[in-house]
């Protein structure tokens, strides 16, 4: 079976693995930041570890190059990597090893070409983006798609999950107009951006949302997408990060039609291992 064949059959059915760990095997609920949160001024394509770790290939590939300087520029990253190497593996995936420390690199690791698994880089350090942190920025690229695979889809998990959390909900009309949401409130027929308070860390993996027993959206947190010079989050349409995190303490639900009579709101967030929880409201639209 091809690579890019057994990724979509990942993608679609996980647990399945393609890629050994990049470095020592973590709890899946002490990831520094994870894959879709908000970052700067854009979308984080990144997993990020919480320790300093010796850092290792995480299948067979070709290194594409190594990136020494904070000036390098490659054209997918949002922000600087830091030291990083770049494996390029079959069907257009490549692995992004950045945010490693340069005195630990080896010394050979710009005179090889083929790598296996387990073929070791160095030592996470404080290069990139996250200067201060010694931890192992990784991500996932599928060229032929233009996007960005969540490498925790990829990886194996060890552990149990942050626990799931949905938060206050909030709507925003189309006139900017920001309403709290609770349940039996009153809310204008309209259309809407639904939001949940965001957690600073991790998100849930896969977020849907309902009106009377009929899916509206489903949002799932696999892969960002490339649109023009930008990773979008993929629901109905791609959204960039200003309808995906409107600020700092939002986060996009789903877009919504409410229409006068009595709505009721599902919606449900999954964690990456299928683990779920739901919160309803009954809406009266007026």
């Amino acid at each position: 079976m091809k690579k890019l064949s057994f990724l979509a059959f990942v993608l679609a059915l996980s647990p399945a693995f393609a890629f050994d760990w990049p470095q020592d095997a973590v709890l899946s609920d002490s990831f520094y930041s994870y894959f879709g949160q908000l970052r700067g001024n854009g979308i984080s394509s990144s997993l990020i570890f919480s320790d300093s770790s010796t850092v290792k290939a995480s299948e067979d590939g070709k290194i594409v190059t190594v990136i020494t300087e904070h000036n390098d520029d490659m054209g997918w990253f949002e922000s600087p990597l830091g030291n990083a190497v770049i494996i390029a593996h079959d069907d257009n995936l490549m692995t992004v090893y950045g945010n490693l420390d340069g005195e630990s690199l080896k010394e050979d690791i710009f005179e090889l070409s083929d790598v296996k698994t387990g073929t070791e880089f160095g030592v996470s350090g404080n290069s990139g983006w996250q200067s201060g942190t010694s931890c192992l920025e990784f991500q996932v690229i599928d060229l032929l798609q233009n996007s960005s695979v969540n490498p925790r889809v990829l990886m194996p998990h060890e552990g149990h999950e942050k626990e799931l959390s949905i938060g206050s909900i909030t709507a925003i009309g189309k006139n900017g107009t920001v309403y709290p949401i609770w349940n039996r409130m009153s809310l204008p027929a309209g259309h809407y951006f639904l939001y949940r308070s965001r957690h600073k860390t991790m998100l849930p993996y896969k977020i849907s949302v309902s009106i009377n027993g009929a899916l509206m959206e489903r949002i799932s947190y696999d892969r960002l997408k490339q649109s023009g010079m930008r990773l979008c989050v993929i629901g109905n349409s791609p959204y960039p990060v200003e309808k995906v995190y409107p600020d700092s303490d939002k986060q996009l639900l789903s877009e919504i039609n409410l229409s006068s009579g009595k709505n009721i709101v599902t919606i449900t967030v999954n964690d990456i291992l299928g683990a779920e929880k739901t919160a309803e409201y009954i809406i009266f639209v007026n």
